[in-house]
């Protein structure tokens, strides 16, 4: 196994001063709910809300006009990797995300930046910034201001902000019976992390996480535009179970995963199987593995790896039958050779289900 550190000499690996890496870091499903359930609900919803906090979705999104809405939502992390550039990228492609699976368009973005400035030269805090504004860059936004904080762990995220025609806006919730479920990425983004902080990652297996996890989810943009897409979210820290069953229950239907043809990073299995899983990946099946139903014969390593934690995660989409191909299209078009569709939606119980 090749070891992959920081490139900045005397500077600490930023994986070492975090407890947790990328969304991994996020709260579990069952205490985030718990939380919830006791904040008390907003006083003030105005009508131009179109998407709140109903149905877990990806972010807000208020209405503007009759030919725009604002999609607004936030995103920050502590290291998934060391080498600070690459930590930068992950953190914004990752916040970005959020704005295309609304089927919104970027438009600006605010800095989130909590570093332990004893501890990090300032070169490693400005390579995170960098990375950062380099990703914003690519998707054609700036960077307009932000806020910073000396912090006990590193942290680094964006706000970011962007545009949809309020007919266009894509959700979480809508998927319908009959429909078809494709996945723009493959998993095991949570196992490569594990693996690379006990430096059991090889070169090239850490080369396929940088690649994934700094792709920006852009065709989320032309989905929107296709009547036939549904619904439409990214994968992130829940894992694709906990996402799935959040379009499941916000959609009020049964989703089918079909096991073999979820795509999954090379030697991801092999990694799992040997016990490179995080510890969000057992919080997340603790959480919400009631609801899902798995078939008689699935791979050992498959509670895992449904549960396994997806920094920068691909886009999950229930479109119709007859729009698939078109879906296809587009992602392949846009770089994301491993998009596929990997189950289907029936009508049912709000649940999921995993086929062998």
């Amino acid at each position: 196994m090749t070891t992959i550190h920081t490139p900045t000499p005397g500077a600490p690996r930023l994986t070492s001063l975090s407890h947790g890496g990328g969304c991994g870091c996020k709260i579990a499903p069952g205490v985030l709910s718990h939380i919830l359930q006791h904040s008390g609900a907003s006083a003030v919803v105005p009508p131009e809300l179109l998407v709140g906090i109903e149905t877990s979705d990806d972010a807000a999104v208020y209405r503007l006009n009759d030919s725009q809405a604002l999609v607004a939502t936030t995103d920050f992390f502590m290291p998934i990797v060391d080498d600070p550039y690459e930590f930068g990228r992950i953190a914004a492609t990752n916040a970005l995300s959020d704005v295309y699976a609304m089927g919104g368009r970027p438009i600006m973005a605010l800095a989130l930046v909590a570093m332990p400035v004893a501890q990090l030269p300032v070169e490693v805090i400005g390579a995170i910034v960098r990375g950062g504004q380099d990703v914003c860059r690519a998707a054609g936004i700036p960077i307009a201001g932000g806020h910073t904080i000396d912090s006990v762990e590193p942290i680094y995220g964006l706000v970011a902000m962007g545009l949809v025609h309020p007919g266009q806006v894509r959700r979480n919730a809508g998927a319908q019976p009959g429909d078809v479920l494709i996945l723009g990425k493959p998993l095991g983004v949570g196992v490569y992390s594990a693996a690379l902080k006990k430096e059991r990652l090889s070169a090239a297996h850490y080369r396929l996480l940088i690649d994934s996890t700094t792709r920006l989810n852009t065709p989320g943009t032309l989905l929107a535009e296709l009547p036939g897409v549904h619904a439409m979210t990214d994968v992130t820290g829940f894992g694709l179970a906990g996402h799935a069953l959040e379009m499941a229950r916000g959609s009020g239907v049964t989703l089918a995963l079909d096991w073999p043809r979820v795509p999954l990073f090379d030697g991801v299995p092999e990694l799992a199987a040997a016990g490179f899983v995080t510890g969000a990946s057992g919080r997340n099946w603790a959480a919400y593995g009631h609801d899902v139903q798995l078939a008689d014969g699935l791979p050992a390593t498959a509670q895992a790896l449904l549960a396994d934690p997806q920094t920068s995660g691909g886009l999950l989409v229930a479109c119709s039958a007859d729009s698939a191909r078109q879906v296809l299209d587009i992602f392949h078009q846009q770089g994301f050779a491993q998009a596929g569709v990997i189950g289907s939606v029936a009508a049912g119980a709000a649940q999921l289900q995993v086929r062998n």
